[in-house]
């Protein structure tokens, strides 16, 4: 790629992984402050209004990016430049047309969506949020077509600028309003607010940036025609899009099935499902924290999958999907088994303003801690299946994984024994459901096939030793000596050391998955780790 040296998919993966772990700081900076200022009936508002969000988002460009850095990576490893360009060119367009209309929907129907999903109240967040969509299209844009050419940097640096936009704006403007006397569906509006401000500061940073990058040097090849392009694009983005926008659109049916199932079934007022519904929330956020760390290893393995198979490279393009899996275990198992043991004093250290309402959402991150480690299992595995061609598999099990996710709640949340209670765990049974069908497919069609137990059961083993340690340290300093959330801290401190000295003892990472890291070969020295 002229003008940048390429990372290869674990170092793509790396930067993007690290603009996450910024990124989450920022976000949980904005959140978990906000929680606090507008409790579980503000934040119910708030969530009403981002989860249309997310999934018009997602409609317009969960798919398209990727198809877009797919092709383009296929393009530039065959040499061609021009046609690299115009599928650039084609993919924005149809970017812009998607914006347009998923903001359009969200600015002239506010009124009508939050009907939909029983809070007349979150009509001014989701209004605020309407321009919003256009922008992250266009932003969506630049960044496939950077990701595509192996350049994973201006996706961190905008990810940044954005969260660092949403956390100042939004959380003056809820602060403002609030102190203003607003109530707190206007003030969730002004909060929802700073997400707009983060994604139009994100495409001017970005769009700048590549007005003055080098262009690199004319093809020779003959670029396809517009309307074929346009047509390979929907045809890989299209069935990619609905198999990832899956996280979205269960999370709005959740959403839509609770609401309309704790008023119409147990018969609570609107205001007390949305409070009830907004103590669901405060587990969901960290619920979704560990899934946005697998992201980055998909966005990096698309492309280099593609650019492996278009140059038929099956055995570059299995060692791409097993280091995925290595990753996404390594990951993924004790972020989701660390908020589960630990969920209560999480919250507790998190929303000390509003006690009952973390201490009833702790159950709910309990069972939704296990939950994730399906999520990042699916959210992988969509990826594997995406880049081998494969892009209806996700489609059919996110079928499957919504089906089981009506049944269970209709059979839990519907008992009045159970209430909110039933709704974590049909999100459980929905991603366990997916994640196995899209291993199973994986593991009898993908060639040179993914060994899991090798790639699974030595982090597992570190994640149960961690979990003991976690529970036993934050124990006995809470129990023995008194401590408060200093007791949360150290023991999150003391399982991430034991966690990784258990891989180590285990052989989960080996001086491979090291090497393909920044500075990869002195850690492997420092750790003392040899070869497979």
């Amino acid at each position: 790629m002229t003008g940048s040296k390429r990372q290869n998919f674990i170092g793509g993966a790396a930067i993007l992984g690290s603009a996450v772990a910024v990124t989450k700081v920022l976000g949980a900076l904005y959140k978990i402050p906000l929680g606090n200022l507008l409790d579980s009936e503000g934040m119910a508002h708030f969530y009403v209004a981002y989860n249309i969000y997310n999934l018009l988002l997602l409609l317009s460009t969960a798919g398209l990016p990727l198809a877009l850095s797919r092709l383009v990576s296929q393009a530039g490893a065959l040499g061609r430049e021009n046609q690299k360009r115009r599928i650039f060119h084609v993919a924005l367009g149809m970017f812009a047309v998607l914006g347009l209309a998923g903001g359009g929907v969200m600015f002239l129907y506010p009124e009508a969506l939050a009907k939909l999903l029983h809070d007349s109240l979150a009509a001014p967040a989701i209004w605020a949020l309407a321009p919003s969509v256009l922008c992250v299209c266009l932003l969506s844009a630049i960044r496939g077509y950077t990701q595509g050419q192996g350049d994973m940097k201006p996706t961190a640096v905008s990810q940044i600028l954005e969260s660092a936009c949403k956390l100042v704006v939004g959380l003056a403007l809820a602060w403002w309003l609030l102190r203003c006397g607003a109530p707190s569906h206007i003030a969730a509006a002004g909060a929802i607010e700073g997400v707009t401000a983060g994604s139009v500061l994100g495409l001017l940073v970005l769009s700048v940036q590549l007005m003055f990058r080098k262009r690199g040097r004319r093809g020779t090849d003959v670029p396809l025609p517009c309307r074929g392009i346009a047509k390979e694009l929907l045809g890989i983005g299209v069935p990619i899009t609905i198999g990832a926008a899956g996280m979205s659109v269960i999370t709005l049916l959740d959403q839509l099935l609770v609401m309309r199932t704790l008023q119409e079934a147990l018969g609570y007022s609107e205001r007390a499902a949305s409070a009830l519904y907004g103590e669901y929330t405060f587990g969901m956020t960290l619920f979704s924290l560990p899934a946005s760390f697998i992201y980055p290893v998909t966005v990096s393995l698309i492309p280099a999958i593609g650019s492996a198979l278009a140059c038929g490279d099956q055995r570059g393009a299995c060692c791409h999907t097993q280091s995925a899996f290595r990753l996404t275990a390594l990951l993924a198992l004790p972020a989701g088994i660390g908020l589960a043991v630990l969920a209560r004093p999480i919250l507790d250290m998190l929303y000390p303003a509003v006690p009952e309402t973390a201490a009833a959402a702790a159950y709910h991150l309990t069972v939704l801690g296990v939950a994730c480690v399906g999520v990042c299992v699916m959210i992988v595995t969509n990826g594997v299946l995406q880049a081998y061609g494969r892009e209806y598999v996700p489609v059919w099990s996110l079928l499957c994984g919504g089906v089981v996710k009506i049944i269970v709640n209709q059979l839990l949340v519907a008992n009045p024994s159970i209430g909110i209670k039933g709704a974590p765990i049909g999100t459980l049974c929905c991603y366990g459901l997916i994640a196995l069908i899209n291993l199973v497919v994986i593991r009898r069609t993908v060639p040179q096939r993914p060994a899991y137990l090798g790639i699974f059961v030595r982090p597992a083993l570190a994640t149960a030793g961690m979990a003991v340690v976690a529970s036993g340290t934050w124990r006995f300093l809470t129990q023995e000596l008194h401590m408060g959330d200093a007791a949360t801290l150290l023991s999150i401190a003391v399982a991430a050391f034991a966690y990784a000295l258990g891989c180590l003892c285990l052989g989960a990472v080996t001086r491979e998955d090291l090497l393909s890291l920044p500075k990869g070969e002195k850690i492997a020295n420092f750790l003392n780790i040899g070869g497979k």
